[in-house]
């Protein structure tokens, strides 16, 4: 099958926001070649968009997996360049940091960072770092957080993960503008997609049972459940890749928040430790929580 439309590489596609992004992207116009790790993803994503859609499987804490991947998008592209790559793919790790199992911290990081960077390294040069392709320059998208500007309790290896994503795509901005590459940044807050179906589930809580931090977690995991099936839509997030991917002059970065003032413009506009005392009252993360319990 011969590409004659714009085409983009979205990662982690299988489910919510990769999906959706997906979706928006198709529906744009846009042919896509979707990363997933299961053949039944790839068939349902094939069921669902039919020949606008390419699944690619891939894992992307596998070099050589990812490398295969982008050899297969190349023979796809047939000499013409990828227009865009967004970086969706990730987990989130969680669990008190003075316990949490360094082989979790490990996991999360090689899947959320060094899978971002073999990602980029084996679609980069289809971008026009490769100036053998012929056509337009394509954009990368790195899908952040909030918590790669901010760092709540119980979720550090998540935070640490997405703050490594937020400088790398700093760098790689600088070093792409060679080749007149863009490198965007979404930093969602919660969304609505079916991870929160699980949340409930309390088995990470169950690992710290009986720890200091057992009350904290549990207020957390509440919040979680409470806004999270509230957040945004998926598809507000791929409209927003779709911006960063057609604009004429997209932003750098772009935060993606639910109620805005009060979880993103607020806590950035109050000094940090104002923000950290009330997170600590909130969550019962002061000494004297720890003396009552």
């Amino acid at each position: 099958m011969t590409i004659t439309q714009p085409a983009a590489v979205v990662t982690g596609a299988s489910t919510g926001i990769g999906e959706a992004t997906t979706r928006v992207l198709i529906q744009e116009g846009w042919h896509v070649f979707a990363g997933v790790r299961k053949p039944s993803d790839a068939e349902r994503l094939k069921q669902a968009f039919g020949d606008a859609v390419t699944p690619l499987t891939m894992e992307v804490t596998d070099t050589a997996s990812m490398q295969a991947a982008g050899d297969e998008v190349r023979k796809a592209l047939g000499g013409q360049t990828l227009r865009g790559l967004v970086c969706n793919a990730g987990v989130a790790v969680s669990g008190p940091l003075l316990h949490i199992p360094i082989e979790e911290v490990e996991r999360q990081l090689d899947i959320n960072v060094l899978g971002v960077l073999r990602t980029v390294q084996a679609f980069g040069p289809l971008l026009g770092a490769d100036q053998s392709l012929s056509g337009d320059k394509g954009r990368v998208v790195m899908m952040s957080s909030v918590a790669g500007v901010m760092g709540m309790p119980f979720v550090g290896p998540y935070a640490a993960s997405k703050h490594a994503v937020e400088g790398l795509s700093k760098s790689l901005r600088k070093e792409l503008n060679l080749y007149g590459i863009g490198v965007h940044v979404i930093g969602p807050g919660a969304v609505a997609t079916p991870i929160w179906d699980k949340a409930d589930d309390n088995s990470e809580i169950e690992n710290y049972r009986g720890s200091d931090y057992e009350t904290s977690m549990q207020r957390v995991l509440n919040w979680m459940l409470d806004r999270g099936p509230k957040g945004l839509p998926p598809e507000q997030i791929g409209r927003r890749v779709h911006h960063c991917l057609t604009a004429a002059n997209p932003k750098n970065r772009y935060a993606e928040v639910p109620e805005r003032f009060q979880n993103w413009t607020m806590p950035r506009l109050l000094p940090e430790k104002v923000v950290d005392k009330q997170i600590a009252k909130r969550l019962a993360l002061r000494p004297e929580d720890l003396k009552r319990s």
